[in-house]
C-alpha cells in the first residue's frame, strides 16, 4: 500500500472532479479555512513581531489606520525597498495640479 501525498492544488482538483462542492459543502468551506491559516506559525509570529516593534508605548495613540499601513509597509520591507520613491512623488505631484480652483 503506498501512501500519496497530495498537495493543496491537487486535492482541489479532486474535490472538482468528484464535485464534493455540491455534496459535501462543509468539506468545502473547511478546506478554504484551511488554505488561508498562515503556511507556518513562523511567519504568522514575524508579523506579530513587526506589529510589536511599530505599535510601541510611545505609539499607544496611533490609529488603526496608520498602525495597519505602517504594518504592510514594515512586513512587506523586500518590496518597499524597490519603489522609486521619486517617480512617485512625481505622480503624486501631478495629480495635485489637475485640481482647477472654484
Amino acid at each position: 500500500n503506498e501512501t500519496k501525498t497530495w498537495n493543496a492544488k491537487q486535492f482541489l482538483e479532486f474535490i472538482a472532479k468528484w464535485s464534493f462542492f455540491e455534496t459535501l459543502p462543509n468539506l468545502t468551506v473547511i478546506f478554504r479555512l484551511f488554505l488561508t491559516i498562515c503556511v507556518s506559525v513562523a511567519s504568522c509570529e514575524r508579523n506579530f513581531s513587526k506589529l510589536k516593534l511599530i505599535k510601541t508605548s510611545l505609539r499607544s495613540t496611533m490609529s488603526n489606520e496608520r498602525l495597519s499601513n505602517l504594518s504592510i509597509l514594515s512586513i512587506e520591507k523586500e518590496r518597499v525597498k524597490n519603489i522609486n520613491f521619486t517617480t512617485v512623488s512625481n505622480n503624486f505631484a501631478e495629480a495635485k495640479c489637475r485640481r482647477k480652483n472654484l
